[in-house]
């Protein structure tokens, strides 16, 4: 029978006393007092010492006590309020700057880059009370006037189109169901095409109607209004006719004051007059966006159709133009303002973004 190793005295329970390394790995008793080491030739052994943290920061930053005694030396050294802090949070000290300057940088070049965007929506002046019956609207401002050399509204390069045509309209054939919800008016309109005009370079005049009918049924345009409503019609006696029209033709129907091709509403004829020279070859101020030039032009033209007789200025610098104002001309108020001095656009220096919608957001 073996002899059982005597037991300590301390309550009856075993009690294992500090231990020394040994050459081979062993662990052997060490002082009473000095702290336990292992001998770990290959690595395996962790300490469990709290004071062996990344950069000295704690793992818990608010635990004042690590089960050691400081040195009297420790205490005896005072600190900043600076060096308190990293040494009480290491590598957190250094990284909470560098996360709030890239942050910073981020919001900062969020803002930077983002486009300009105006407080409100741009307008469109003061609806009349009652469709003009008579004459001219949206014809081309000024007195004859102007600087030669003002390449305002000037013609971009691009398809052929018709100088003259008949003299007469075709209704494309083809009907709508009502668009918008007019509970003020509702104004039934044809799509026509002069006789002459060759509508197959940009798909015949099928082409046509369809941009027309789907540019007045969109809700970005006037139909978004619930005084309005609108649908097309190929029989009977319209509120107006849309009509695309040769460059001789359009100069009649709309005055030639300025020498610009330009479109217009004529109420003596029930005609918006489309000019083909710019639905062919658009306008400057659009980037070459023929599509949302088309866009603009039934826009414009039908406003002055519903109401809206007068034209705009650029409201916000930088913002989008409104849909009544002669972007065909430009997007510029100074530009506008030196062919009609006396107009409503005043030399500014506002700049706007073209803009074919009544309600760009809508």
């Amino acid at each position: 029978m073996t002899d059982r190793p005597e037991r300590p005295s301390g309550g009856g329970r075993d009690v294992a006393r500090p231990t020394q390394p040994t050459e081979s790995g062993s662990v052997t008793s060490a002082p009473e007092g000095q702290e336990l080491q292992v001998y770990d030739p290959l690595g395996l052994y962790q300490p469990a010492d709290r004071s062996r943290q990344p950069l000295r920061a704690r793992w818990d930053p608010t635990d004042t006590g690590n089960g050691r005694a400081r040195s009297p030396q420790r205490d005896a050294k005072k600190q900043s309020a600076i060096g308190r802090f990293v040494s009480t949070y290491g590598w957190r000290a250094y990284a909470l700057p560098v996360l709030l300057a890239v942050t910073v940088f981020v919001a900062v070049d969020a803002v930077r880059h983002s486009p300009a965007t105006p407080a409100t929506e741009p307008g469109f002046g003061e609806l009349s009370p009652n469709v003009a019956q008579s004459g001219i609207i949206g014809a081309p401002p000024g007195h004859g006037k102007f600087p030669e050399n003002l390449p305002l509204g000037a013609l971009p390069e691009g398809g052929d189109f018709a100088e003259r045509g008949g003299g007469n309209w075709h209704v494309v054939p083809g009907t709508s169901a009502q668009v918008g919800a007019g509970h003020e008016r509702v104004f039934r309109y044809t799509v026509e095409v002069e006789d002459g005009v060759d509508t197959a370079p940009y798909g015949g005049d099928a082409a046509v109607a369809k941009m027309v009918e789907t540019t007045l049924a969109n809700p970005k345009s006037w139909s978004h209004d619930i005084k309005f409503g609108f649908q097309r019609v190929d029989a009977g006696v319209p509120d107006f006719r849309l009509s695309l029209t040769s460059r001789d033709s359009t100069r009649a129907a709309c005055g030639f004051e300025i020498p610009i091709d330009s479109s217009c509403y004529n109420a003596d004829l029930d005609r918006v007059v489309l000019s083909e020279v710019r639905w062919v070859r658009g306008a400057l101020a659009f980037d070459g966006d023929i599509g949302s030039y088309r866009q603009y032009l039934i826009n414009h033209e039908v406003g002055h159709a519903i109401g809206y007789h007068e034209h705009q200025p650029c409201e916000a610098d930088g913002g989008l133009a409104p849909i009544m104002m002669q972007q065909t001309f430009g997007t510029k108020n100074n530009d506008i303002a030196q062919l009609d001095p006396h107009g409503v656009v005043p030399a500014d220096g506002k700049t706007c973004r073209f803009n074919p919608w009544p309600y760009p957001r809508g």
